[in-house]
């Protein structure tokens, strides 16, 4: 099962290119807020690094929506290497990536364990003014909007308006 955390940081990643007032927004546009939410996720917070997060973002939302595929984000893996570790509590995985795209390869293995733990889960909603993202779990697997306040309501009110508008008043 995906680590819920990852899953989260995911999101948040995805999600920071908002539409607002009809304008894309980039959240790590500002080099203050965007150290800040490097450094937050466990970053170094340079500009090295957030110039490979930038690409990853971009990357995962295009293959998230369907417009590239999952073999574009092999670039962003390049000479990453992950090492067993033997314990007593078993094999875990270290993962062997230079500090400044160590960020950007951890999104490109949660998107990996997402899709493989929560298949077809992680979409773009489906309001098509909206730029987020949001991973279902509703045990139906029908979710289609990242805010059933925001996005579901206006898409429903869109639709109801357009059904009653050309109804006669009684």
């Amino acid at each position: 099962m995906a680590d819920p955390e990852q899953q989260e940081t995911l999101l948040e990643l995805l999600n920071s290119t908002p539409l607002i007032g009809g304008v894309v927004r980039d959240a790590l546009a500002d080099p203050d807020a965007a150290e800040r939410w490097q450094r937050a996720h466990g970053g170094t917070g340079t500009v090295d690094e957030l110039r490979h997060l930038l690409r990853a973002r971009e990357t995962l939302q295009d293959v998230v929506r369907g417009s590239l595929p999952a073999t574009s984000l092999a670039p962003l893996l390049k000479g990453v290497v992950s090492r067993p570790h033997v314990s007593s509590d078993g094999v875990s995985w270290q993962l062997d990536a230079p500090a400044e795209r160590r960020l950007a390869v951890e999104a490109v293995l949660a998107w990996n364990e997402a899709r493989q733990s929560l298949p077809d889960r992680l979409r773009p909603c489906a309001n098509p003014e909206c730029r987020l993202f949001l991973i279902d779990r509703s045990k139906t697997n029908k979710a289609r909007w990242c805010s059933m306040a925001v996005c579901g309501n206006r898409m429903k009110a869109r639709r109801h308006y357009q059904r009653t508008r050309g109804a006669v008043p009684d």
